[in-house]
């Protein structure tokens, strides 16, 4: 996210928060601050307190618990916030939450239970915590999925092609565009992708129920799985701007820009004009020579190298 918005050449202050002190993107932030979680009690109180100190325009969360605590108490935080109404965070944020709004909506979602209800009718499964990140605490048939707590949930194990999709909900709640991703997973985290159209009609048609029954707003993430058959199981939404959001912003689909024209700048956002291609993500350093402790290591002012 801070290197797209760098790369805009936008005239931006940007100020980065973290539970750490000391993180990777320090030195593309003008200035950081290490904060509580996000469902911390103080951290709204210390994200208000920035706000007034930097006259803060607008927030833009990056993990689904922001997202949701953020949204839930935007009256206390004198910023425009990038956010989805605290309902539907609330919803996005637990996958069982996910199933069952779209099990009464009629909306396609992976099958889910809960272990305390699953009766072992599935050949394959995947268990996974209601409230995760990425894809870790993730078991695959498990011996006993029953003795998970109700802290997880049963999925079936839906084989085929996984994709992610991106897709922009206005301010005003219409689609602005979508954007889909092939992708292979390293370690829970996307490490190559290609710009994927074969499904995009499909894909719209359950966004736009997605959208008609809820308040989605900004870039939404939906994750799915591509059956043999050509059926589109979703599994996971996220309802925040995704991790893969650098490469999307090369391909043709720029949703940080479409946010930050809507949200700083009140513009109409660009048209979303999406190109083929492929990522392979690698790893890069930050060095910053001839120091020997972090301190004062939160600018973009410090001494360092990218190599």
């Amino acid at each position: 996210m801070l290197r797209n918005i760098r790369d805009l050449n936008y005239n931006i202050y940007l100020i980065g928060t973290d539970i750490a002190n000391f993180t990777a993107g320090n030195h593309l932030c003008d200035v950081t601050y290490q904060v509580p979680y996000s469902y911390d009690a103080d951290f709204i109180k210390v994200i208000a307190d920035l706000v007034g100190k930097h006259n803060v325009n607008l927030i833009l969360p990056t993990t689904d618990y922001e997202a949701y605590y953020l949204s839930l108490h935007r009256d206390k935080i004198k910023a425009e916030i990038a956010v989805s109404e605290a309902a539907t965070a609330k919803i996005y944020l637990d996958k069982y939450l996910t199933f069952k709004h779209h099990f009464a909506l009629k909306i396609p979602f992976a099958k889910t239970w809960l272990p305390s209800e699953y009766e072992n009718d599935e050949s394959e499964i995947i268990v996974k915590p209601r409230e995760g990140r990425g894809s870790r605490g993730i078991e695959i048939n498990p011996k006993n999925p029953n003795a998970f707590s109700d802290d997880y949930l049963i999925q079936p194990l839906h084989k085929g092609k996984e994709i992610t999709t991106a897709f922009y909900v206005k301010r005003n709640g219409a689609l602005h565009g979508l954007f889909t991703m092939e992708r292979e997973l390293a370690n829970g985290a996307t490490s190559k992708s290609r710009t994927c159209k074969d499904y995009d009609s499909a894909l719209e048609v359950i966004i736009l129920q997605m959208i008609s029954h809820t308040g989605l707003r900004g870039s939404i993430n939906l994750q799915s799985i591509v059956e043999e058959d050509g059926t589109i199981v979703p599994f996971e939404v996220n309802c925040r701007i995704s991790g893969t959001n650098s490469i999307r912003h090369n391909l043709g689909f720029q949703d940080i820009k479409y946010t930050l024209q809507e949200y700083l700048y009140q513009q109409e956002p660009d048209i979303v004009a999406p190109i083929e291609g492929i990522a392979v993500r690698l790893l890069y350093d930050v060095i910053y020579p001839k120091v020997s402790n972090e301190d004062g290591l939160n600018n973009n002012s410090s001494n360092f190298k990218i190599y």
